[in-house]
């Protein structure tokens, strides 16, 4: 019997029966239904970036850092394109060999790469900004999951000649240091980003859009000038190496403008290969740091005094024995003086001279006085980590402090602070604020501390000091009238002055109409003495002989210098007449 002529094919199907499987047939067809419906509006975005990421990457585009360039335009900082290696983990299934060749050839270990590669990221660097040699050899193993994308490594064309001052970037091109970290939001631009496609072994097969463009950074361009600056770092270097000194800072400003033409500091390090640094050579020791002064601070005082008309130019001050003893402590000259005038104090750097001026003025006016010059708190450059230096309140002044303050003990500044100060006799008693970028003209915000007759005035004695008959005969430039003071100080050690100095100078030129000031301070020196008219003073006619040149500023020394006091008179001689006494304060010395 065949098979079509079963009698089982003729019995008929129950007709509920038939129904209910019709019913459950529509109900599955209406689930699918709904669900299809659900899935395609209710989580649409949800399944839309499943679907995506399954081929879909974003990338980030990154920005060019903006350069920083001289005054002149000369290049100081600038970003060169490198490439960085990445992965897609769950792409990257790389076999033994393929992950052991690529680890050699970035310089790391199979088992790092391996644990890189175990993160549950969509993405993970495996090293950045690597060479092109590197990155060639890279990208001919065709790794799966491993993908290269351009990014920026900063380069410093002058390296350590101006590090400090510069600083340097981080890996995400970010400022960490000095310019690059004070100006780090113009330099800096944004990233933009772009998504791409890729297919199933990772590679990028397509552009799909930009999303967001790079908005690259800007431009700085710095007071500085790249020529002035290797003059002050070459000068500053020569000291160390010759005086064995443990660090020195110069600082060259603009006396037309405030413009920082030049800052060197030692240590330095180049910023191209941190490999090895330490916290003393990434210091600029200019701005961070801070010193007392010593007798580079005796021309305000005595320049207080004649504001104040409690001496003149020529008034005698006797200083006999070289030395003044108040309360328990003695103020001592190097050298006997005698009877000086108040130019020759200046010019002789009379310790004892000072001090018996200091005494006259009131605390708070000499504290006035510094507060204006800018001394106790920071300029406000911008520069990161920049010191205020020390200046007690007038209120707590002993006697002995207030006549130490005097040459410049007691009190602690930094190299900036103390050369924007000598601006008041560089420009006729007004200081102006210091600028890190080009100027196209002074800037407004100056400051008269002194009379224009009274900055003259100690222009002159400053002239005096830097003269054969003063403390630094070194300082003189061949064919400039130069003015300026040495500086020498003990230093603090565990709160006691110890057998440790600080030698330094500053000074201006040419004294007919001031171009430059420059200011030079060299650490411990051990070799060859320790005075600032020996050590410091040769820094700053170098310096300054150079800047002079290289700026074609006109000479205006005669063959045969020869000093001369305010109002074309002679300078005094080395002693005048009987002395006359300075009358002090009703609290007299205690």
């Amino acid at each position: 019997m065949k098979f079509s002529e079963s009698p089982l094919l003729s019995r008929l199907v129950p007709p509920r029966r038939g129904r209910v499987l019709l019913l459950m047939l529509m109900g599955c067809f209406v689930a699918l239904l709904a669900r299809a419906f659900y899935l395609q509006t209710m989580r649409n975005d949800f399944l839309q970036q499943k679907g995506e990421s399954r081929y879909s990457r974003v990338l980030e585009l990154s920005a060019t850092r903006g350069r920083i360039l001289d005054r002149q335009g000369d290049v100081l900082a600038v970003s060169t394109p490198v490439k960085s290696v990445w992965a897609i983990p769950e792409d990257a299934r790389l076999a033994p060999a393929g992950l052991r060749r690529l680890a050699s050839i970035l310089g790391t270990s199979a088992r790092e790469l391996t644990r890189i590669l175990a993160s549950d990221k969509d993405f993970v660097y495996l090293q950045r900004q690597v060479p092109p040699d590197v990155a060639a050899r890279v990208e001919a193993l065709r790794l799966p999951g491993i993908h290269q994308s351009r990014e920026f490594r900063r380069y410093y064309p002058s390296g350590e000649v101006v590090a400090q001052l510069l600083g340097f970037t981080g890996v995400e091109d970010g400022g960490q240091e000095g310019i690059e970290l004070a100006f780090d939001a113009q330099l800096a631009g944004k990233p933009g980003s772009r998504r791409v496609i890729k297919d199933r072994r990772g590679n990028i097969v397509e552009d799909v859009e930009s999303i967001r463009s790079p908005r690259e950074g800007r431009d700085i361009v710095l007071a500085l000038d790249a020529k002035i600056q290797y003059m002050a770092y070459a000068a500053i270097r020569q000291a160390v190496e010759e005086h064995r000194a443990a660090a020195a800072g110069a600082v060259v400003l603009d006396a037309k403008t405030g413009e920082i033409l030049a800052m060197a500091n030692l240590p330095t390090y180049n910023p191209n290969n941190r490999g090895r640094l330490s916290g003393a050579q990434l210091r600029n020791r200019a701005v961070t740091d801070t010193f007392e002064p010593g007798s580079t601070l005796k021309p305000f005082t005595i320049a207080l005094a004649l504001d104040q008309e409690r001496v003149r130019f020529d008034t005698p001050i006797d200083t006999r024995p070289g030395r003044l003893t108040i309360g328990n402590a003695t103020i001592s000259d190097s050298h006997p003086n005698g009877v000086l005038t108040v130019a020759q104090v200046i010019q002789k750097s009379s310790n004892v001279g000072a001090a018996r001026i200091a005494l006259g003025a009131q605390p708070e006016d000499m504290w006035g006085m510094f507060a204006r010059l800018g001394f106790g708190e920071p300029l406000k450059l911008g520069f990161p980590g920049e010191a205020g230096g020390r200046l007690r309140p007038w209120q707590h002044w002993r006697p002995i402090e207030q006549a130490t303050m005097a040459y410049g003990h007691g009190i602690s500044v930094s190299l900036i602070q103390l050369a924007r100060g000598y601006l008041a006799f560089a420009r006729d008693g007004e200081i102006l604020p210091l600028s890190l970028t080009r100027l196209d003209a002074p800037p407004p915000g100056g400051v008269q501390v002194f009379s224009v007759r009274t900055a003259r005035e100690v222009r002159t004695m400053l002239e005096m000091a830097a003269g054969p008959e003063g403390t630094a005969p070194k300082a003189r430039v061949p064919g400039y009238r130069v003015a300026g003071k040495t500086g020498t100080a003990h230093k603090l050690a565990g709160g006691r002055y110890a057998e440790r100095y600080v030698a330094s100078f500053v000074g201006f030129a040419p004294v007919s109409d001031p171009r430059l000031v420059v200011a030079v301070m060299i650490d411990e020196p051990t070799v060859g003495g320790y005075y600032g008219g020996q050590i410091a003073a040769p820094v700053f006619s170098r310096v300054m002989g150079g800047a002079l040149r290289a700026l074609g500023v006109r000479p205006d020394a005669p063959e045969q210098a020869v000093h001369e006091a305010p109002g074309g008179q002679s300078a005094p001689p080395a002693a005048g007449p009987a002395a006359i006494r300075i009358s002090y304060p009703q609290r007299g010395l205690r």
